[in-house]
């Protein structure tokens, strides 16, 4: 970069805003503005100095005022935030992270605050809190049923629900339950292991325990869940690619009234036979238009787990394009139903 093609500007940080809070430890939240806009940052006192070129300088600066907003909000600020939320803004910069950040969901955790970290996941959250049916479609680590989990506590600790319904498929990814040690209920356990770990994640273990004796609480394999109308209830449906059009169809009709469902799966990641096609597919054509059903459709760019997790969605994506079956059988989305303007 030349001289002439490099700009200086300097930000004055308001003196009433926690320097810690913005800065991050050691400045790491400076460093990952540096990496993410490719600029130079350097603080002295309340003055943040930004060095590069013009337009990069523009959009780092953005995203301190972006970050000074979220300060004033949440603090303290985990790195991990700072790097989804300089994410967000290269994305988008007009996104509100001040409103992002803000909308933490009341979960009893003592551990941490859970809010979206994408605008997608922000999405979700709001379709969640106005349908009574919500499909969540992508990829592996976006928080599809992590944050569904955390919104069906939410719900059942302010009592707008009276009971939790987690269920999913037992279908192999490449074993056989058959080899499996014990009966049946502790063949199908390690499959609702992942709803549990989400539960314990929200809830001391001791609660998650008494409201599963009392029914309050129930993680059930998907088969157990035909001939019953689930009223008063959070129903999630995890791994839903592994459904049949069968199986689909049924757990759809379990909603009864005062009830929301969410639905949440890969696409790219059906264990079923060939011959047997997902029922999480077949949906986004026959739902397609139903008022009250909404569509949320999550990418690399939402993924929240470990850095390297996105960069391996990406690489597989690459490297093993789906099946000529699983291809074929995509819609396309509808544009109402598209990733937008979350609903009011």
């Amino acid at each position: 970069m030349t001289e002439a093609t490099s700009v200086t500007r300097r930000i004055d940080v308001p003196s009433d805003l926690n320097l810690l809070t913005l800065l991050g430890r050691n400045d790491e939240h400076l460093r990952s503005l540096e990496s993410q806009y490719g600029v130079r940052v350097s603080a002295r006192g309340h003055q943040i100095t930004l060095r590069g070129g013009e337009a990069q300088v523009g959009h780092a600066e953005r995203a301190i005022q972006a970050l000074a907003d979220m300060a004033r909000v949440r603090a303290p600020l985990s790195a991990a935030e700072v790097r989804a939320a300089l994410r967000v803004a290269e994305a988008d910069p007009d996104a509100d992270l001040k409103s992002l950040f803000a909308d933490v969901i009341p979960v009893p955790s003592r551990k941490k605050l859970i809010t979206p970290k994408t605008l997608n996941q922000k999405r979700y959250l709001d379709a969640i809190r106005t349908h009574d049916l919500v499909v969540a479609i992508g990829p592996a680590g976006t928080g599809k049923s992590y944050l569904a989990v955390a919104m069906a506590v939410a719900a059942l600790m302010s009592r707008e629900v009276a009971r939790i319904v987690l269920t999913r498929p037992a279908v192999e990814a490449g074993e056989r339950l058959g080899f499996l040690p014990g009966d049946l209920a502790e063949k199908v356990h390690p499959y609702l292991r992942p709803l549990y770990d989400a539960l314990y994640d929200m809830l001391e273990a001791e609660k998650v325990v008494s409201l599963s004796d009392r029914g309050t609480i129930e993680v059930a394999p998907l088969a157990y869940m035909r001939g019953r109308t689930l009223n008063d209830a959070f129903i999630i449906l995890d791994e839903a690619q592994n459904t049949t059009s069968e199986q689909m169809k049924m757990a759809l009709t379990r909603l009864g009234f005062n009830s929301k469902m969410v639905v949440t799966g890969d696409i790219t990641q059906v264990d079923l036979p060939a011959s047997r096609p997902s029922g999480l597919i077949e949906i986004q054509t026959v739902l397609q238009g139903i008022d009250g059903i909404r569509f949320v459709y999550f990418d690399d760019r939402d993924v929240v787990r470990h850095d390297l997790v996105a960069s391996i969605v990406r690489a597989y994506d690459r490297a093993q394009p789906s099946e000529p079956r699983r291809q074929a059988s995509r819609v396309e989305r509808p544009a109402e139903q598209a990733p937008g303007p979350a609903p009011g």
